[in-house]
């Protein structure tokens, strides 16, 4: 079988700096932004709700995956006076047209992530002995 990548390659023809891929997921690779982002899904939320919702988060990391976020155009942060100032957070038009491929992906997760773990335990069973 003759395969088109047989022959020698002279020059990288996948790059981290050009791959798409590579830029979308140096954004969503966080363990935490995906969750941060599903937490906005349904609209504004507060700082403290979001810090409730989403289990096993600190408050730094909270706050910074929202200031990446935020960085990025993802997400919309706005503070209202008072005391203590009221600081409330969404997604922007870009972050909401991210949650479509996020949902894609974990659609696939749950129809194929059971697989993933057997295919994990067979290779560990195959090559405990090593």
């Amino acid at each position: 079988m003759n395969s088109p990548y047989s022959q020698k390659i002279v020059q990288p023809d996948i790059s981290l700096t050009i791959c798409g891929y590579s830029k979308v997921l140096e954004i969503v690779s966080n363990k935490w932004t995906g969750l941060v982002i599903y937490a906005m899904e349904d609209g504004i939320i507060r700082y403290g709700d979001m810090r409730r919702r989403i289990e096993g988060i600190s408050k730094k990391m909270l706050t910074q995956t929202l200031r990446q976020l935020e960085r990025d155009g993802l997400v919309n942060r706005k503070i209202t006076p008072a005391v203590p100032p009221i600081v409330e957070y969404s997604l922007s038009g870009l972050g909401e047209s991210l949650l479509v491929p996020m949902k894609a992906l974990n659609q696939w997760t749950k129809e194929n992530y059971s697989q993933v773990e057997l295919a994990r335990e067979n290779y560990d069973r195959i090559n405990s002995g090593e």
